[in-house]
């Protein structure tokens, strides 16, 4: 039995539940779940829309985002709010234990991250999932994982500057590399418990997690 670590800036929270081995199998399995009983004409919509969003769209929306905060509990945002309505949350349930209502104040870095996919239709580019760990493995099996910082992509930290993806504690998108060993990045749910551009040093990245946006 693993305590469910979900990764909040700054530190660690955890939820009791059992973490599963189960990850994402094969291309885009699980993230493209939901779609999974949708028409094909709608899944060619669907895919359309994904590629002609392109990584400032996600950027720009990101970053309207800024300045939602949670409560006094560390959570009660859309982004809880959207995530615990989500077939994801059932399918994270399953996999790691605990409810669905225990998504209502746990830490949000990757619910943010997914809620943007979400909002913009590039769901199955970006994937989703409450749990970091699990949001980047899921890049790695797809091949589109490594360590350029490009605008747009979903960046993962350690702050403890471990390289595993064990080491994992939040996530959040490239605005831009800085070029000086830092990147310029929005992220939910910092240490102020926001949604907040931030300046990190690169040696805190664990890695980086490439959505297919349109060039």
């Amino acid at each position: 039995m693993f305590l469910h670590r979900i990764a909040h800036a700054g530190k660690t929270r955890l939820l009791g539940a059992a973490l599963g081995t189960a990850v994402f199998a094969g291309a885009l399995t699980g993230v493209q779940a939901a779609h999974a009983d949708t028409p094909t004409d709608t899944k060619a919509a669907t895919t359309q829309t994904q590629r002609a969003v392109k990584a400032q769209d996600v950027i720009n929306l990101a970053l309207s985002q800024v300045g939602v905060s949670e409560n006094a509990a560390g959570g009660g945002t859309k982004f809880h709010e959207w995530y615990m309505s989500s077939r994801r949350a059932l399918e994270t349930v399953a996999r790691d234990g605990g409810s669905v209502n225990a998504y209502a104040n746990a830490p949000w870095c990757a619910m943010f991250v997914s809620w943007v996919g979400e909002e913009l239709g590039v769901r199955p580019s970006v994937g989703w999932d409450a749990y970091t760990v699990t949001h980047a493995k899921w890049f790695n099996e797809n091949q589109r994982w490594g360590t350029a910082p490009k605008p747009g992509a979903v960046v993962f930290f350690g702050w403890n500057g471990g390289k595993r993806f064990d080491d994992i504690d939040h996530v959040g998108f490239v605005v831009q590399d800085n070029g000086n060993g830092t990147i310029k990045t929005i992220e939910g749910n910092t240490g102020n418990g926001k949604v907040e551009v931030r300046t990190r040093p690169t040696s805190q990245v664990v890695g980086y997690g490439y959505p297919d946006y349109a060039a």
